[in-house]
């Protein structure tokens, strides 16, 4: 009866060792050895930064991809995967302290677009990104390709891995609906929501440079002009320029500047 005991112990020390080496092993593989140097070739916000805010870009982005599994189905993660899935999350909490995606936990990525049903083959692939809701909360879905495409054009004004991560900001709160009101003073609430609906309708009537799947409703409004904010803030200033100010108090940074500087 001792022996039995005394084995049953060693057993349960032995799962537990095995499942600490794992968790630890993980969290080395999760962040890549060359990931300062992914990137500074390939995130142009991150080549902009200051030496300083490097650093604190880089401490953040490891804490991110310690914390978030990032797994792929149909298609291989590589290091740089990695890093600009992580590059996407930091880039929009960036003028926040301590801002944690409690919300997150999983990352998934499909080679390519997918469906509403999560194929990604067969007809009706449209999707490129996409947070996950009901049994899928707490996920991120994102096409590889997609993903990539957004830090290799850096002319455009779309990024769609940072359009998702904006979603799961405007989620803090409870809801995707274009209000973060965990991010907006209650001062510029009012004031924001009549610059939001002014541009839908600017865009609804083709008046405007801004992508039309911004009309659809405040949500994607609110991510979609959070991608050109990020992407092409020197334009943004120019053609936009309220909702470049608005962007400056929502997320607390002032990427223009940054592109005058360099």
């Amino acid at each position: 009866m001792v022996l039995f005991g005394l084995i049953l112990i060693a057993l349960i020390l032995s799962a537990y060792a095995v499942n600490i080496f794992k968790r630890i092993n993980k969290k080395k593989i999760a962040v890549p050895d060359d990931f300062r140097s992914l990137l500074q070739e390939h995130v142009r916000y991150y080549q902009l930064l200051s030496d300083s805010d490097k650093t604190r870009f880089e401490g953040m982005v490891q804490r991110f991809l310690k914390r978030t599994s990032i797994e792929g189905v149909g298609t291989t993660v590589e290091p740089l995967d990695r890093v600009l899935v992580a590059a996407s999350a930091i880039i929009p909490i960036f003028g926040f302290k301590d801002w944690e995606y409690f919300n997150l936990t999983n990352v998934i990525l499909y080679p390519d677009t997918f469906n509403e049903t999560y194929q990604y083959e067969g007809n009706r692939r449209n999707i490129l990104g996409m947070v996950g809701s009901g049994p899928l909360n707490g996920q991120m879905i994102l096409s590889r390709s997609a993903l990539r495409e957004g830090f290799s054009n850096t002319t455009d004004k779309s990024n769609t891995a940072i359009h998702e991560f904006v979603h799961l900001l405007d989620k803090t709160d409870g809801v995707i609906d274009g209000f973060p009101s965990k991010l907006i003073e209650h001062s510029y609430s009012i004031p924001w929501m009549q610059l939001v609906h002014k541009t839908i309708q600017d865009i609804s009537h083709g008046h405007t440079d801004i992508n039309p799947y911004a009309a659809l409703n405040e949500a994607e409004f609110f991510a979609v002009i959070s991608e050109y904010f990020f992407e092409r803030p020197d334009l943004l200033a120019e053609k936009h320029p309220e909702l470049y100010q608005m962007l400056t108090k929502i997320f607390r940074q002032d990427p223009e500047k940054m592109v005058a500087g360099n």
